[in-house]
């Protein structure tokens, strides 16, 4: 008869290793902007899942739209301005 306790040691046992490092919780926080615009984005759409969309709806949702974009733009050009120690690209 196997036990839960066995279990729950088995998927915990790794709870300290799983901790997000210094770096990706750096590169988390640069794409907050693109987070945040894709959950206004998202939000949009979902207020127009149960009717047809008005013109504010599809303004809004082409607004939203233009934030998600432009945060791609930022963090593209942020990550292609970062060069490599030693030359490499």
């Amino acid at each position: 008869m196997n036990h839960i306790v066995t279990v729950q040691d088995a998927v915990t046992a790794f709870a300290d290793f799983m901790e997000p490092t210094a770096a990706e919780l750096d590169a988390i926080e640069q794409e907050i902007p693109l987070i945040l615009a894709e959950v206004d984005l998202l939000g949009a759409q979902i207020v127009t899942l149960d009717r047809i969309p008005n013109e504010l709806d599809k303004r809004r949702i082409r607004r939203a739209h233009n934030r998600v974009l432009a945060a791609r733009r930022e963090i593209a050009n942020r990550t292609s301005a970062v060069t490599l120690p030693g030359g490499a690209a």
